[in-house]
């Protein structure tokens, strides 16, 4: 008989749902994707359902049902540090503590509920820490790794370092709480006016237009860290305890004045403060990781936890050679721990059989909704929206790739959707790399996002060495490598003055490559490579790209305005088409142009653009 697990994760970052059957992860999707609220943390109803219909399952049919932290454990903590502050931590109390009684302390009545009270064994609760760390290694391509989760925090922990061999795995050191890196992170995001949980990305984005010159202050004085990675806060220059804000009065002292006020201009001090937090969290990743091998032996790393978004140390990690190999899920953060939860019971409770091919098992995280062709067309026919349909694939991409020639951006839909926070050429938005105008063009015209924000490049995966400094392969966007110098482009005198220009765009616009769109003011890019077994079409589009340009690398990007979820249905990449200056639209075998698009007025444009709070 099959085993049947459903793993869930909600109300905190990111919900999500995935169903795993006899090891195989069969769909997983974050609620956000349906209910068009970014971030969203409630009880993942909707991802649930989806799982189920993909799988062909009833509720009754489930054999496990699993949540990805302990609540009881968790409200310990928060009750042990509400206590520890008070009466300061009286407002924060008070916000938190009636959702807890209404709901999160009800878990298993909460799970009954969503599965229409069809689910009526036991429901398991995996601890926060464990489901990371069996999201970093159940599906790894590796027999035995040693496993590094980073995040906030979960129950108590928040780091962790493990070893998984076969179908287990082992916690062997924990970092608590309120120690934590990703919480270091947080408090500077917060301090430089992005959102917290949000705006991390940002912050290693702006981080290379800086120099790290609080790095040192910022060791000294915010932390204690140890030559094995554990590291204590200051707590005076924190908030996050007993108020709700992430930085205290001694972060302005410390760094001359307030935090930045979110929307207002980004100054140099924000984007110093940025290299110096990433500086300081690279340097905290190879520590840990250095102790990691110390105490393990092993010859590879996998990772998980919000931390290990951080493509940039991710890759400074690789370059270190700490470990042969790293390697990180791409729903690295709270929605794989739904995954990690349901992969723990299939081998660590029920010791089932695990048996690595030498290639992950996430099967390139397409592992959301998919629309077909017909079904499509049904919907562009009730909207009256023109289109062209292409049934030989040939010539659907030979127009896909003629319009990035001509420099048009291209929304894409493809296939299932991606699980996890990044676009891997099934929801994206494609522009042709070698272009100058790209970055800037996509950013403020389609995106409506900051000018400084960078580009992904997605590369064949054969084709990568020869524009990267990288020797393996990158599926999930998750490494961030040099372009290699022969791919550089000298700069003039006046262009080295506008890389000194206060303004970030006149920054990003300076070409320094030969592929200028995906390639950061430090040279680097956050590389995903595409393979033909886990990118079918996607990997089909860049070999044509290739073949007229001759060059395999292309700009992708989430298909996505700033504040929103990346689309999930046809209907939502419509409406981000029509609302945005993207050019073309491609939804499966049909084409929409917006020249032939009945024109939008440009009140609804507006409103369109305006409809989303900022990221």
């Amino acid at each position: 008989m099959p085993t049947r697990i459903l793993g869930i994760s909600a109300f905190y970052h990111d919900s999500a749902a995935a169903l795993v059957v006899d090891g195989e992860i069969i769909a997983a999707a974050q609620e956000e994707r349906f209910t068009r609220h970014k971030h969203d943390p409630a009880f993942p109803k909707n991802a649930v359902d989806y799982c189920l219909r993909e799988a062909g399952l009833t509720p009754e049919q489930l054999d496990h049902v699993v949540f990805y932290e302990k609540p009881l454990l968790k409200f310990d903590r928060l009750l042990e540090t509400w206590l520890a502050c008070a009466p300061a931590g009286l407002r924060q109390f008070m916000l938190a503590v009636p959702p807890w009684l209404k709901t999160k302390l009800h878990l298993p009545r909460e799970i009954r509920r969503a599965l229409d009270g069809g689910f009526a064994k036991r429901i398991a609760f995996a601890s926060h820490h464990e489901s990371h760390a069996a999201c970093a290694f159940f599906p790894s391509p590796f027999d035995e790794a040693a496993i590094l989760t980073l995040d906030g925090v979960g129950e108590w922990d928040t780091a962790s370092i493990g070893l998984g061999r076969g179908n287990k795995i082992e916690i062997i050191e924990t970092l608590g709480f309120p120690h934590s890196l990703g919480l270091l992170y947080s408090a500077i995001t917060y301090f430089c006016g992005f959102r917290v949980n949000s705006g991390e990305y940002k912050l290693m984005g702006l981080a290379p237009y800086g120099t790290p010159k609080y790095a040192a202050l910022m060791r000294e004085k915010m932390l204690d860290l140890k030559p094995d990675g554990s590291l204590r806060l200051d707590l005076r220059y924190f908030n996050f305890l007993h108020g709700l804000t992430m930085t205290g009065p001694e972060c302005n002292t410390l760094f001359g004045g307030p935090p930045r006020a979110p929307e207002s201009p980004i100054t140099q001090r924000e984007m110093d403060l940025s290299a110096s937090i990433q500086s300081v969290t690279e340097e905290i990743v190879l520590r840990m990781a250095r102790h990691a091998k110390e105490l393990t032996g092993a010859k590879y790393l996998t990772l998980a936890g919000g931390v290990a978004l951080n493509c940039v140390a991710n890759g400074a990690l690789l370059r270190a050679r700490i470990f042969e190999d790293i390697w990180i899920p791409g729903p690295a953060g709270d929605a794989g721990g739904a995954l990690g939860a349901a992969l723990l019971v299939q081998h660590q409770l029920l010791g089932r059989e695990r048996r690595p091919q030498g290639r992950d098992s996430l099967k390139g995280c397409l592992l959301g909704p998919r629309f077909s062709t017909p079904e499509i067309r049904a919907f562009l026919d009730a909207e009256k929206l023109p289109h062209h349909h292409h049934a030989d694939e040939s010539e659907l991409l030979g127009a896909v790739v003629g319009a990035m020639i001509a420099g048009q951006v291209v929304g894409w839909f493809q296939g299932r959707m991606e699980f996890g926070p990044r676009a891997l050429g099934s929801r994206s938005i494609l522009g042709d790399a070698r272009d100058p105008a790209m970055q800037a063009q996509m950013n403020l015209r389609v995106k409506f996002r900051e000018s400084f924000r960078p580009f992904a490049p997605s590369v064949l995966a054969e084709d990568a060495c020869a524009w990267f400094d990288l020797d393996r392969e990158s599926p999930y966007m998750l490494l961030t490598a040099p372009v290699r110098r022969d791919r550089w482009l000298p700069l003039t005198d006046a262009q080295r003055e506008r890389m000194r220009d206060p303004d970030l765009r006149q920054r990003v616009s300076v070409p320094r490559s030969t592929i200028p769109a995906v390639t950061h003011v430090d040279m680097s890019a956050r590389v995903q490579t595409v393979d033909e077994p886990r990118n079918g079409r996607y990997c089909r589009l860049l070999r044509a790209f290739k073949a007229r340009t001759g060059c395999g690398v292309i700009v992708n990007s989430s298909f996505n305005i700033r504040g929103e979820p990346i689309v999930c249905t046809p209907q939502d990449a419509v409406r981000c088409f029509l609302g945005c200056d993207m050019d073309v639209l491609v939804l499966e075998d049909c084409i929409l142009y917006k020249s032939e698009q009945p024109p939008l007025p440009e009140s609804a444009r507006q409103k369109y653009a305006q409809s989303f709070p900022p990221d």
